[in-house]
């Protein structure tokens, strides 16, 4: 008798369970659902509560689906306002405007603009990238401020007007004193006192499509191969002037 109890309770488990899946269908004896039953007793008590509530991995529609459904909904008249709006086409220009340069510059700080235009004049000339650098692994106070508006210059020369950011050169920077000069009284000695000037001023790029620093050294490797000069007895096809018969001692 005690042997047989644990057998007894797992039959009144899956009776349980049977009865919660299928409550208007106990008196039925399909195969179908005696096999059902069977399916969801062997995963325990809550097996059919964990199929039915829990979650799953939804699988995606296909683009044919997706057709199918939006041509029935149309056909009934229940697409949303913004689905049931036309389409425009999207007129491409044809004379779209290409720009060739871009400016940009920082805002008035306080700064003399003789050591502003220190660091313009290290800039100027550079590709971008290598002004980045530059103002990267400088130690000027302002190389920071600097840094910042040439990678935003960057950005905008970019993405707004389409220019090659591997092309970008630095092709003018100048530097310009601010509207207002701070002036404080300064005191010196014996009762005198002057004038303190604060200055603050900016600085400007331009930033223009030129040669990459690969082109620059080609160039560069030819012109000093250029330069070369064979050591025979003719030079760049012209012979050498009184050649002498023997030596010149």
């Amino acid at each position: 008798m005690q042997t047989a109890r644990p057998a007894l309770r797992h039959v009144s488990a899956r009776s349980a369970v049977f009865t919660a899946a299928y409550p208007h269908s106990v008196a039925s004896t399909s195969q179908a659902l005696q096999r059902d039953a069977r399916r969801y007793a062997s995963k325990g008590r809550f097996g059919w509560l964990r199929n039915t509530l829990g979650m799953s991995v939804r699988e995606k529609n296909t683009e044919e689906e997706l057709a199918a459904v939006r041509k029935e909904q149309a056909e009934k008249g229940e697409m949303s306002v913004f689905e049931s709006l036309p389409e425009e086409p999207t007129a491409q220009i044809a004379n779209a405007k290409k720009y060739a340069e871009h400016q940009s510059s920082t805002s008035n700080f306080k700064i003399s603009h003789r050591k502003l235009n220190m660091l313009g004049r290290q800039i100027s000339g550079k590709p971008l990238d290598m002004a980045i650098l530059q103002m990267q692994f400088s130690e000027k106070r302002a190389s920071t401020r600097i840094k910042s508006m040439l990678v935003v210059a960057k950005n905008h020369a970019t993405k707004l007007k389409g220019l090659d950011p591997k092309r970008l050169v630095v092709a003018q920077a100048w530097v310009t004193k601010g509207p207002k000069q701070l002036k404080r009284i300064e005191p010196k000695g014996r009762g005198r006192t002057g004038i303190r000037v604060h200055p603050d001023s900016k600085i400007t790029v331009v930033l223009q499509e030129g040669k990459t620093k690969a082109e620059l050294l080609e160039e560069e490797r030819k012109r000093k191969l250029k330069r070369i000069v064979s050591s025979g007895l003719y030079r760049e096809h012209v012979p050498i002037r009184n050649p002498g018969p023997n030596w010149a001692w």
